[in-house]
């Protein structure tokens, strides 16, 4: 069978799945609470649905990496070196899954040259022995990693690199030792064991869709479960196709991993505050309501998705920069595909589903291969038949996707956070200027007056020194560096909490909410805020928000419990 004929699904389920995909001809990869990825030929997947053991189905989407004297802004310094704390992450694990680990740097090897890394795996690579349980890529043991780095050439012996340079400044800061230069570069939590996943298709290191980062969550929370050390997760990524309000049955894998083991999931809010790729308005019946943007030259492929209560009732047009129009789009013609010109586009008229009261209109345009879209204005008619509520949301992709040349012409720099940070159970990272005390432009927002997801808590995200590729360091800015401090954060209060057993359930919304108590807040700011949650990262007041919960009865709490 063709590899381009097979299809890989996000499936919730019951019972004996790889039975089920047996008498499909498909592949079953077990995830955790009744979540699996299947592969299968798109052909059949009409026949999966027969099986009532198939409770929900999802196709993957496309990830994108988030780029674009904070130890003591973060207030973590006295933490690492306060006998009173005295902290530096030892017996935790620190997880980055993104682009990949220079290993050889000196942050992440200790004084005698062996590796802090436990565990790496390369989804990417197309040779070597992936890990138990997977069926792709090429994963090595601190054992491979010692025995390289004390080779004359250790890419030979363990070809996993960071082309990149993202995972390695992200890991740098959650856990870098700073040994390239001391004093001034020195992470999070430096003695925190270290696992890396290099995100990506086999032989592809492009954007990764959610299903490699689904199994990546799975690998590091088994070797987390093996090794019987927490860990903390940093994730990196992000994108805008979904509804952004935490529903998706992705981002309901992510909250239900949250369960398993101990574990703190820490993900940026995006860098899409002032991309101008999220548009909200509303429509009344008989109302016309006309959305402009525009599309940069040079692109492949762009999606537009809108999201609408299913209560009202409208029918929506795509017109061209040629002025074609794709025709009325509504319940009675839910499905469209035409061609123009060098272009396909496909045009889908969805319904709820059972975890989700939202309606998605999604508009996908690709080039022809070996061809690409040509600039111009795009225009979405809707018309209001008949209107409850009114309200609906557009979202372009990332700014990794299409650049800051594709926006919409009036756009809404709020709720933009991006996906999966709208999780419900993970901890969303917005990124500040500790020098000016202001929050970023691009810092991903959270939405106002609606139940929706704001930020949890800001840290650091300006021209952040971080190690680079090749054993140097460089200046990095983004919420993806922001992120980091977090996961950091949280490592060294898992540490003190399990490992040092002064709080045996300190880890998952407990993490959270700690950090969120223990935030910075300014009086001239009203919190939870859109752009800053509950505050900045200070982890000393977290520390002594848990040890005074410890003194007033937190031991009896645990034994009586």
């Amino acid at each position: 069978m063709p590899e381009d004929d097979r299809v890989e699904l996000i499936v919730k389920y019951h019972g004996d799945l790889p039975t089920i995909a047996g008498t499909l001809g498909a592949e079953a990869e077990l995830l955790f609470q009744g979540y699996a990825i299947i592969t299968i030929d798109r052909n059949r997947i009409p026949e999966l649905y027969s099986f009532p053991q198939i409770e929900n189905i999802e196709l993957p989407k496309l990830l994108s990496f988030e780029q674009s004297n904070t130890l003591v802004t973060t207030c973590v310094k006295n933490v690492q070196s306060s006998p009173l704390w005295d902290l530096r992450g030892q017996g935790v694990l620190v997880a980055v899954i993104d682009s990949g680990l220079d290993y050889q740097h000196p942050d992440f090897r200790n004084e005698d040259g062996t590796s802090r890394v436990r565990y790496v795996w390369d989804q990417t690579a197309t040779s070597g022995h992936p890990p138990k349980g997977f069926v792709s890529g090429a994963e090595y043991d601190k054992t491979e990693l010692d025995a390289a780095l004390a080779s004359s050439d250790p890419l030979r012996m363990v070809p996993f690199v960071d082309t990149n340079g993202h995972g390695t400044a992200v890991a740098g800061i959650a856990a870098g030792n700073g040994r390239a230069r001391p004093g001034s570069a020195l992470g999070v939590a430096p003695e925190a064991d270290i696992i890396s996943v290099k995100l990506g298709t086999r032989g592809y290191e492009s954007f990764a869709r959610t299903t490699e980062l689904m199994r990546a969550i799975k690998y590091v929370i088994d070797k987390a479960r093996l090794l019987e050390e927490p860990v903390a997760i940093n994730i990196s990524v992000g994108m805008n196709n979904g509804s952004h309000r935490g529903d998706s049955l992705f981002e309901s894998f992510l909250d239900a991993s949250s369960a398993e083991w101990k574990n703190v999931i820490v993900i940026p809010t995006g860098n899409e505050g002032g991309a101008a790729h999220h548009f909200e308005g509303t429509v009344a019946t008989g109302e016309t309501k006309e959305i402009d943007f525009f599309v940069a030259g040079g692109i492949p492929r762009f999606f537009v998705t809108l999201w609408k209560d299913f209560a009202d009732t409208f029918s929506v047009e795509l017109i061209l920069p040629n002025g074609r129009s794709s025709g009325l789009i509504n319940v009675d013609n839910q499905v469209k595909v035409f061609r123009d010109d060098n272009l396909e586009v496909k045009i889908l008229y969805g319904q709820p589903n059972h975890y989700s009261l939202a309606q998605q209109i999604s508009f996908d345009v690709e080039a022809i291969p070996g061809t690409t879209i040509s600039s111009g204005l795009w225009k979405i008619m809707i018309q209001g038949h008949d209107i409850v509520n009114g309200q609906f949301d557009a979202w372009l992709p990332t700014l990794e996707a299409v650049s800051n040349q594709t926006f919409f012409a009036s756009p809404s720099s709020v709720n933009t956070l991006t996906i999966p940070s709208t999780a419900n159970k993970v901890i969303s990272v917005a990124g500040y200027s500790d020098r000016t005390d202001s929050v970023l432009d691009f810092s991903g927002k959270g939405p106002v007056n609606t139940p929706f997801r704001n930020p949890d808590l800001a840290a650091p995200a300006s021209n952040i020194l971080a190690p680079s590729v090749g054993g140097n360091y460089d200046s990095f800015t983004g919420t993806s560096f922001a992120a980091p401090f977090v996961t950091g954060a949280a490592a060294l209060m898992m540490q003190w909490g399990i490992v040092r057993k002064n709080d045996p359930f300190l880890y998952g919304q407990r993490v959270k909410a700690f950090l969120r108590l223990g935030a910075k807040r300014s009086p001239n700011r009203t919190y939870p805020n859109i752009s800053w949650g509950y505050g900045t990262l200070c982890l000393e007041r977290s520390m002594e928000f848990l040890k005074k919960y410890k003194l007033g009865g937190g031991k009896e709490f645990w034994t009586s419990m």
